[in-house]
């Protein structure tokens, strides 16, 4: 299993993709939204910065919202992030939608968007496997034309899909390599896993072609309870709902036993890779980072190997 970090704050990305690196994290990731009710990143600045001041650790954008870009300026800007990095980038995408007046500043219908997703997910592909392309959809239309220069990773970057519909899995079976449902426990990672593979399969590809990840709030204290508090207190903050009731089922909250416990019950359910977002004010996020590394990271690699 591979556990990365979420990166949130475009002043402090510099200092908190070195330390992820040092303290031993896999991953950093980074979301977007164009406009929000709070401070968010654009994933592709925030990652190219990233990439420039580490040498291993892999960038995600978990998740870039896909229908508000021309997808062949997501596909040049993917190809010039994967290069600059020297073959780290892996692109997360979704449709986005929950905040409609982002949409109108670009733009775009968000009656669209899952047009626009579906549309943009094939010439992404079609320019990530090199050479000529030829296109003609709804959103674009490309003859003959080609990225130069092209990604270095061979077919691309990685691409994540997420979501809990049917619609969001047959989207992933058809194009994702990574499958990162949205909010879920262990038995819904585990059903949508094989739905997505089963489309997988559905549309020619081997079931192998994708595998699970899984983004998810934590809070890890030695003191339990404390743990549980205040990481409920802050997802349900960041959510304007009360997720006492839901903390159990999709947070890992706990002392460091059982935040790994539960991350080793999603490897079992099928996760591969994992994004941590710390559920904690900002003013403890450095502790709790290198708690989590500390503590828990040490104890899920002796468990999943």
């Amino acid at each position: 299993m591979q556990i990365g970090i979420t990166a949130t704050d475009v002043d402090r990305v510099i200092e908190e993709a070195r330390t992820a690196e040092r303290l031993g994290f896999d991953l950093v990731g980074c979301g977007e939204h164009l406009f929000f009710g709070a401070p968010t990143p654009n994933p592709f600045v925030e990652l190219a910065a990233a990439a420039a001041v580490t040498s291993r650790v892999r960038l995600v954008s978990t998740v870039a919202l896909l229908p508000l870009y021309p997808a062949a300026l997501v596909a040049k800007m993917s190809a010039s992030l994967d290069r600059v990095s020297g073959g780290r980038f892996e692109l997360g995408v979704g449709a986005g939608g929950e905040f409609p007046p982002e949409f109108a500043a670009a733009g775009v219908d968000p009656a669209s968007r899952f047009r626009r997703l579906d549309e943009g997910l094939r010439l992404i592909r079609s320019l990530f496997d090199g050479g000529p392309t030829t296109f003609a959809g709804e959103f674009a239309s490309v003859d003959g034309l080609e990225l130069d220069p092209p990604p270095v990773q061979p077919g691309g970057p990685p691409i994540w899909l997420g979501g809990r519909k049917s619609g969001a899995m047959r989207r992933a079976g058809r194009y994702a390599d990574v499958w990162m449902p949205y909010m879920v426990d262990t038995g819904a990672l585990r059903r949508t896993l094989t739905e997505v593979r089963e489309h997988a399969v559905a549309a020619g590809r081997p079931d192998t072609s994708v595998t699970g990840a899984l983004f998810v709030w934590a809070c890890v204290d030695e003191d339990g309870d404390r743990a549980r508090r205040v990481g409920t207190a802050t997802v349900s903050k960041g959510y304007r709902q009360d997720f006492t009731g839901l903390a159990e089922r999709y947070l890992a909250l706990g002392t460091p036993q059982e935040v790994a416990a539960r991350l080793v019950e999603f490897a079992g359910a099928g996760a591969t890779r994992v994004l941590v977002q710390p559920a904690c004010p900002p003013e403890e996020r450095r502790a709790m980072v290198e708690a989590l590394a500390g503590a828990v990271l040490p104890l899920v690699r002796s468990a999943v190997r």
